[in-house]
């Protein structure tokens, strides 16, 4: 994984992945954009349903909107992962293309209807499992680490199925996918739990996506030299 890392950060500077990262940086901030929009027309829709004044209109909005980024912040690693998941065969071509010239050769390009599902699945499944969680997140305070040990393993393992999806895509079949996930998943976990700390360090987890998507490529072509 150390290895991963040290390659990943070196190639930061990539044209290709600098344009993924610019792209998707963009995306994510017009999505977290809309989202707080959203929130305030609601609750300004509320306000006046309820008929409220124009005062306690604008007061409701800006909650809205304090709320919006609350769970902007709360949902970054679902939305970033999902939206880099779009752009993710570009960075996985990339760094194949660098360090690992012969898997060019056989693979596939991800047609982009694949990868914006594969993106809106990862999402998915982030938002709905840690929505389920919740209960159990706020019953873990009072221990002091448990909520945020559980939060790590829970999103390390979703992480990490996405993150060798991203790579797997490009190299096998889709209905083999199933049989090895079964037999990559400790390894697949590890890079979870990795990727999962990059993208809850300020500042570091708006590039964790992209970082997370070239360390994926390296450990699956890792593992097949090893």
């Amino acid at each position: 994984m150390i290895r991963a890392l040290t390659l990943s950060l070196a190639q930061l500077t990539d044209p290709p992945i600098l344009r993924v990262f610019a792209k998707s940086f963009a995306v994510t901030l017009i999505l977290f954009a809309l989202l707080s929009a959203a929130f305030w027309a609601v609750a300004r829709a509320v306000a006046g349903w309820l008929g409220a004044g124009a005062g306690w209109q604008e007061l409701a909005g800006f909650i809205a909107v304090l709320l919006a980024i609350g769970g902007a912040w709360l949902l970054f690693r679902a939305v970033a992962i999902a939206v880099v998941g779009v752009f993710a065969d570009e960075v996985v071509e990339a760094v194949e293309r660098r360090h690992y010239p012969q898997a060019v050769t056989s693979a596939k390009p991800v047609p982009f209807a694949r990868g914006l599902a594969m993106g809106l699945g990862s999402a998915s499944r982030t938002v709905l499992v840690n929505l389920v969680l919740v209960p159990v997140y706020l019953a873990l305070l009072v221990t002091g680490i448990g909520s945020a040990i559980l939060f790590f393993l829970v999103n390390g393992w979703l992480l990490g199925r996405d993150l060798g999806d991203m790579v797997a895509a490009r190299h096998m079949p889709k209905a083999a996918m199933r049989d090895w996930r079964a037999t990559t998943g400790v390894r697949r976990f590890m890079l979870g739990l990795v990727g999962t700390g990059l993208l809850v360090v300020p500042v570091a987890n708006i590039l964790a996506p992209v970082v997370a998507a070239a360390m994926a490529t390296h450990w699956y072509h890792g593992r097949k030299r090893a």
